[in-house]
């Protein structure tokens, strides 16, 4: 308990997400788990996690496993995705021989492909989320050799203060900026769209910058083919979404 206490107080005051994951990462083989996927995005829908462009992507799986997981969209089909679109809290894999296993044709790609890189057995905790269209989960693969009965068996001595552990790291990770494959603007875009979202005109902007309005409306269509909206204020959202606004870029 001393140790959660120490990492939680770590957690409180760490003020980067690479530094907040290596601390996750690093608690959770303390307990077992020493492969884990994070991801969590603000536009899913009723039936999808949604695009993983759109989604905060953290892992330390292997990166062959990554690329066919999410860029291939495995994810979609994983055996706990329906449940994670439903429900929050944590549910354990299903192993081999389980009754409840019953898999379609997609979802046994999944597994196989789980298989085939030694995640056999482990758990997943999907997080409450602040709007209906937020999706959050962290999968947790067990070290090699522990069966998912063992699995079980840690999870019934440890899984509530793996849960709180999660779920204040997941807090904590979403309240920090963060980059996807759409939120990656350049610095001069990140002003123009700060000073939009601070209520300047495009002429204030162009005086203030200095340049003319033309390159600010440059700045701003490329800011909204880049987060993949229709309008500047969709833009504002979608990086206010990402903690990504009046963040100073060096």
């Amino acid at each position: 308990m001393i140790a959660a206490i120490n990492y939680l107080d770590r957690l409180a005051r760490a003020t980067e997400i690479e530094q907040v994951w290596q601390m996750f990462c690093a608690e959770m083989v303390r307990f077992g788990f020493d492969r884990l996927l994070y991801g969590y995005n603000h536009f899913g829908t009723e039936h999808s996690v949604g695009s993983w462009e759109d989604a905060l992507i953290l892992s330390n799986n292997d990166p062959g496993y990554l690329k066919k997981f999410i860029e291939e969209e495995y994810y979609k089909h994983a055996p706990l995705a329906e449940w994670a679109l439903k429900n929050t809290g944590a549910r354990p894999w299903a192993g081999k021989g389980d009754p409840s296993l019953e898999l379609n044709e997609t979802q046994a790609r999944v597994v196989a492909l789980n298989t085939s890189y030694g995640l056999v057995a482990g758990y997943s905790v999907s997080f409450a989320t602040p709007t209906p269209r937020a999706r959050g989960i962290v999968s947790m693969g067990a070290r090699p050799g522990l069966t998912q009965q063992d699995v079980n068996a840690l999870w019934e001595r440890d899984g509530v203060l793996i849960s709180v552990i999660a779920n204040m790291t997941h807090l904590k990770i979403i309240s920090l900026p963060h980059t996807n494959e759409r939120a990656k603007l350049s610095r001069r875009q990140q002003e123009v769209l700060n000073w939009v979202a601070d209520g300047k005109t495009y002429q204030d902007i162009a005086t203030i910058m200095g340049v003319t309005m033309g390159t600010v409306e440059k700045h701003l269509r490329l800011v909204r083919q880049k987060l993949n909206v229709e309008t500047t204020p969709q833009a504002v959202l979608k990086a206010s979404f990402w903690n990504q606004m009046f963040v100073v870029k060096m």
